[in-house]
């Protein structure tokens, strides 16, 4: 590449990255939950501005790898050097967003061009935030959608479809907008705008005039949150202290955070006994989490239910964190344990979600941390019949970052994609709780210690989502593939065409 070359495509290069990583100011903790209706109007313009469509496709993948690193970037103390190639991997995802920006975005912006622009562009967005999502590409961080969590009349459109859908609207908004200012006609932008506002009021609409959960009875849960305390013994304590406190409060269920017991209080009797009888002393059952080896030597991180007569019963952890938990590849990828804070040894994983019944007749999910950013697992845990969603979280090494905050968020989410209010403990914070329709029940911030007490609600619906599931990604694929072939066969007729003129050429020089 020439110095000339260079000094035309860097520019680009870093614009892109800026203005991929914008966005992230929409995501806790800043959560500027409007700027995401707009902020991706800038990555748009920088990508369809690009010479060629090879250069933003590129353009598009800097772009989206600042987007990563912007959401992300509290993976770099425990990752290091490895999240650069985490963030450019994952930003890769979008080399075809950005080809598809600029063959629809250029001009001339009729019509039909306009329309195959916003449903394309959104499409192809919400199918690279699926493949991302995938539990070995490290799962649904900082997906567009989720940046509604504080504002249940915009993420009500989640109800309806997931938070696919939120993002699939939030792109499309942006897409008009784009629309919007290349367009030359007045009417023509005027009719776009309008587009862009349905897209942006779907949700309050819903949110407004769609169905209510029904009047239901409230549950008192108390979220026991300790505080970064890096010796479980010490930590075990301070939990135990802090919930000896609640004597008196009437409580329906106490849930402490994630890794809030290290040893195997199922298999060990001695160690079962004290939290059985401190569940007796407050009136109340504990969800606790043990992050310890069990009777088999294997080490799990399960949800276990207590009451005063013992375990009611456990849940182990399914999806378990790439290289936090478990070694993709160990054989070959084991050297990173070397280098990083990957998990020296592969916790085992869970085979099922249960739902977990306290002594008063309460149905609740467990999950468990890195499984609070899945949707297909709040769905599975309704589904069985469990009235409240029960998240356990220890966000310890990502103290003071975003991480924390992202992840509490994500339980409003999950909240009004299935219609059941959720609850969320952090060991050392953030700790939240929302009700069916994703309006914030209470929140405690990470660095403090202590109770966080809610009043929950139990009324609940069943939502298009729960009912329906990924219609949105079925959808996406659908308008993908609808307008690959479409512009295949229009290739294939230029050819055509081109063939027909040129041997119509050769018959006239013939002559």
């Amino acid at each position: 590449m020439s110095a000339s070359v260079s000094r035309r495509t860097w520019p680009g290069f870093a614009a892109a990255l800026f203005a991929g990583a914008l966005p992230a100011l929409a995501f806790p903790a800043p959560s500027w939950w409007w700027l995401a209706w707009v902020g991706v109007v800038p990555l748009l313009l920088v990508v369809r501005s690009a010479p060629s469509a090879r250069t933003a496709a590129l353009r598009a993948w800097c772009g989206m790898a600042g987007y990563v690193m912007a959401t992300q970037y509290w993976l770099i103390s425990s990752t290091g050097p490895l999240f650069i190639v985490l963030a450019v991997g994952l930003g890769a995802l979008w080399l075809p967003w950005g080809v598809a920006t600029y063959v629809l975005l250029r001009q001339p912006l009729t019509a039909r061009r306009t329309i195959a622009a916003i449903a394309v562009l959104s499409s192809v967005w919400v199918l690279a935030e699926a493949v991302r999502s995938l539990p070995a590409l490290g799962g649904p961080w900082a997906l567009l959608g989720a940046s509604q969590w504080n504002q249940p009349a915009t993420l009500a459109s989640a109800s309806l479809g997931g938070v696919w859908l939120t993002s699939f609207l939030i792109v499309a908004a942006n897409t008009a907008i784009v629309v919007v200012m290349l367009q030359r006609r007045v009417a023509d932008r005027v009719l776009v705008a309008a587009v862009a506002l349905a897209c942006a009021a779907l949700g309050p609409a819903w949110f407004w005039l769609g169905p209510e959960p029904p009047a239901g009875p409230t549950v008192r849960v108390a979220l026991v949150q300790p505080g970064a305390i890096e010796d479980s013994g010490a930590r075990q304590a301070a939990g135990e202290a802090l919930t000896e406190g609640l004597r008196g409060e009437r409580l329906d269920l106490i849930v402490w955070g994630e890794s809030s017991v290290g040893v195997d209080v199922v298999g060990r009797p001695e160690a079962m006994a004290p939290l059985a009888d401190l569940s007796r002393r407050v009136g109340a059952d504990l969800l606790v989490n043990v992050d310890a080896r069990d009777r088999t030597g294997a080490i799990r991180k399960s949800s276990v239910l207590i009451g005063p007569d013992g375990s009611r019963g456990a849940y182990s952890k399914m999806r378990l964190v790439p290289f936090g938990e478990y070694v993709p590849l160990r054989p070959l990828l084991g050297w990173a344990t070397r280098h990083t804070k990957a998990a020296a040894e592969d916790r085992q994983r869970g085979s099922e979600p249960i739902v977990l019944h306290t002594g008063r007749g309460l149905a609740i999910g467990p999950l468990i941390s890195f499984e609070t950013t899945f949707s297909d697992l709040s769905r599975e845990v309704v589904q069985r019949g469990a009235q409240l969603l029960a998240y356990q979280s220890s966000t310890s090494t990502y103290q003071g970052s975003w991480a924390q905050a992202q992840l509490a968020s994500k339980v409003a989410v999950h909240a009004v994609e299935v219609g059941h209010p959720a609850v969320h403990t952090g060991l050392s914070g953030d700790s939240s709780a929302f009700d069916a329709g994703g309006r914030q029940l209470g929140w405690f911030d990470a660095g403090e210690s202590g109770v966080l007490i809610v009043e929950v609600p139990l009324g609940s619906h069943t939502t298009a989502f729960q009912r329906f599931g990924n219609w949105v990604l079925a959808m996406a694929f659908s308008i993908v593939a609808g307008a690959m072939a479409m512009a295949a066969l229009r290739i294939r007729s230029a050819q055509r065409a081109t063939r027909r003129s040129g041997a119509a050429g050769d018959g006239v020089s013939g002559a």
